[in-house]
């Protein structure tokens, strides 16, 4: 398929090289008889267009530093802690069932989410798999909620996780729902999270049934986070090759001491390191490049941080404000709510009517790379997410699984009720309005400027080769 493509971008440029050489012969003959009026006419041209670009960088630059947005960092990583989370995150000694990895659902193949609208967890048909190929095992749901990326996660800009907001560290102030619990190791938004995937039965740690089959995880009550994590860390710390890693990451903690907090704090560590990217083209302007954007991106950021009102939600460097807004999106899956099947965002945080179908903000660093998009993948396209943001009401009611959702599984679990689509349309937190195809184009060269360079290329060295378990998450599905 590469020498295909090779000889495919070969021939074109075959054309193209004739092409110029046409023009350049057709139009010698006449290049002496050129007059300087057309010259300088182009040089007005020249000049105009050079203005109307000087132009476009002054408003953006202005409306940057309006938004506060600044060049984004990257803390520096202990490197022992490094090469521990990296293991970590890719072995799946971490899930009850022994099946599913961190990298199960965040797998760099597949841009650090897994390319689902919503994930299939433990308990699967192949746990050797990811994404497409994972298979859900008989009696399985899917994981609630969409997999976000983790790009730039490990940035002191984050002050919340998940998208109900359910952990934060906001002004010193540590919630999780783990409460009294979290260890007090813990100060990061990024090394919370890392401690709850693995409590989750879906996600990862696995039904209540499962302990029948030497899941010694799967029989603890959900509430005793304690004993799920004192549980993995006796799997741990049984294997020699993790007691030395733990021991060279964190060597002034004796062994007895050590915790799955400090396993958390190491994943976090590699994610910061391994997925902290400052070089896309819109992080190059940031820092200066004028030139780092294309005429389209530039115009596409106007709209963005202008008249499309994006950045009033995806605001700041990281590009989002953290807070939880009420999109209208088609509800789909399992849901979060046992009795009713529906998801209710940060209302199942809060208890407060006023958040009921409210989720956080994502960021968009990548974003063009990281679909379907939305809490629950609701939409496989950028334009649909764009149009959805301008008419909710529209794009709820006409909403196609067929057309949106490429699991046919998940099709038939999209919830289609007009009482619930006005429910959720009276708290709707993004007004219409209305954008024509080619600001919708223009909104998306923008998105795109977002991504990294290379970015696949990038990821593809961040896999290790093996893990101390074995049983590596390599996202290769086994075959017949």
């Amino acid at each position: 398929m590469r020498c295909r493509s090779i000889f495919i971008a070969e021939f074109v440029a075959a054309i193209v090289v004739f092409f110029i050489l046409a023009v350049e012969v057709g139009f010698a003959g006449d290049r002496e008889n050129r007059s300087g009026f057309r010259r300088g006419q182009f040089e007005q041209q020249s000049q105009g267009s050079q203005h109307q670009s000087n132009d476009i960088d002054s408003r953006l630059s202005r409306m940057l530093s309006q938004q506060n947005v600044t060049p984004i960092d990257t803390p520096s990583q202990d490197p022992n802690q490094v090469i521990l989370g990296q293991a970590l995150f890719f072995d799946r000694i971490l899930s009850g069932n022994r099946d599913t990895a961190c990298a199960t659902c965040h797998h760099s193949l597949t841009a650090t989410s897994d390319a689902l609208a919503l994930g299939v967890g433990t308990g699967t048909e192949t746990p050797e798999a990811i994404s497409i190929f994972r298979v859900r095992g008989e009696g399985r749901h899917f994981v609630p909620r969409n997999a976000p990326d983790i790009f730039n996660r490990g940035s002191t800009h984050w002050h919340t996780a998940f998208w109900d907001g359910r952990a934060s560290t906001t002004d010193g102030v540590i919630i999780s729902p783990a409460g009294d619990q979290l260890p007090s190791e813990l100060t990061t938004p990024l090394q919370i999270q890392a401690m709850f995937p693995v409590t989750s039965r879906d996600e990862m740690r696995g039904l209540v049934e499962d302990a029948a089959s030497g899941n010694e995880l799967a029989a603890i009550d959900d509430s005793d986070f304690t004993g799920i994590w004192n549980a993995l860390m006796v799997r741990l710390m049984a294997n020699e090759t993790y007691r030395e890693m733990f021991a060279a990451a964190f060597p002034d903690v004796a062994e007895a001491d050590l915790g799955f907090q400090h396993a958390a704090i190491a994943i976090a560590a590699f994610e910061t390191e391994a997925f902290g990217m400052n070089d896309s083209p819109f992080d190059r302007y940031v820092g200066g490049d004028a030139n780092a954007l294309s005429h389209d991106a530039k115009k596409g950021a106007l709209l963005f941080y202008g008249s499309a009102n994006c950045a009033s939600c995806h605001s700041g460097t990281l590009l989002t404000d953290q807070q939880h807004h009420n999109l209208a999106v088609p509800q789909l899956g399992p849901g979060k709510d046992p009795v009713s099947g529906l998801d209710f965002g940060r209302f199942g945080v809060t208890g407060e009517s006023q958040d009921l179908f409210k989720f956080r903000t994502p960021a968009l660093r990548n974003v063009a790379e990281t679909g379907p998009w939305m809490h629950n993948g609701a939409f496989s396209s950028l334009e649909d997410v764009i149009r959805h943001h301008t008419n909710p009401q529209q794009s709820l009611t006409s909403y196609d699984p067929g057309v949106q959702l490429f699991q046919p599984d998940l099709r038939e679990l999209v919830i289609s009720d007009e009482a619930l689509n006005e429910w959720m349309l009276e708290g709707v937190d993004v007004d219409g309005g209305s954008l024509d195809g080619n600001r919708v184009r223009l909104l998306v060269a923008f998105l795109q400027s977002l991504s990294a360079p290379d970015l696949q290329a990038r990821l593809d060295w961040v896999m290790p080769s093996s893990v101390p378990s074995g049983l590596l998450e390599d996202g290769i599905p086994e075959m017949d």
